[in-house]
């Protein structure tokens, strides 16, 4: 894969350095990140199984790049079964969450897994989260302002200003934002963003 066709055309902002930089950049922290975390994965992935049955990762088809699909990894939150739903909706339903999966959420440990998609070259650690395969009206709207043309990401700008409490519509503005303003600096102020989100757990459900 090419090392920068994280964007199929080159944004209003940001260079072509600045491309070459983010692939490397993903490649280095999510190879790193996997190793150091290794033992840490293994014990959550037993604690999933202990918690409820079925295995400890899932796969979903998420909307990608182009629009292509592709299977995101996730360790399991939810009971076996559940059906693909956004979180906005689901919430609203008897929560199928599991014990161990509140917590995995809360401290978004569930996402480790998407690094796996990084090195597959499927995903970055800064883009629009990728849509499920299902949510036709968001897949369409992206699709119309380009959103679509860059790779999507484990966390991105919508993420760190609201995550799952606020609308789709709003979402799209803060990607639409993202992809026009795109520089290499500001992915790394997004990514000091989210550990801050993370920490308060402010917008999961």
């Amino acid at each position: 894969m090419n090392v920068i066709s994280g964007f199929i055309s080159m944004p209003k902002s940001g260079s072509k350095f600045e491309l070459v930089l983010k692939r490397i950049t993903d490649i280095l922290i999510a190879g790193s990140v996997l190793l150091i975390l290794l033992p840490v994965l293994i014990i959550t992935a037993l604690l999933i199984c202990l918690d409820s049955p079925g295995q400890a990762l899932f796969t979903q088809k998420r909307v990608g790049l182009k629009g292509e699909l592709f299977n995101i990894y996730k360790f399991r939150t939810m009971k076996t079964g559940t059906p693909d739903l956004a979180t906005d909706i689901m919430i609203k339903q008897a929560s199928p969450i599991t014990r161990i999966g509140k917590f995995l959420r809360k401290t978004s440990l569930d996402e480790i897994p998407q690094l796996l998609n990084i090195l597959k070259g499927e995903m970055s650690i800064v883009g629009p989260r990728p849509a499920l395969y299902n949510q036709y009206s968001l897949i369409s709207k992206r699709a119309e302002l380009g959103i679509l043309n860059v790779l999507p990401g484990i966390t991105g700008y919508a993420q760190v200003n609201g995550r799952d409490e606020i609308s789709d519509d709003l979402k799209i503005q803060y990607d639409q934002w993202y992809v026009d303003n795109w520089s290499y600096i500001l992915d790394w102020k997004i990514i000091l963003n989210t550990f801050k989100a993370v920490f308060t757990s402010k917008g999961v459900y």
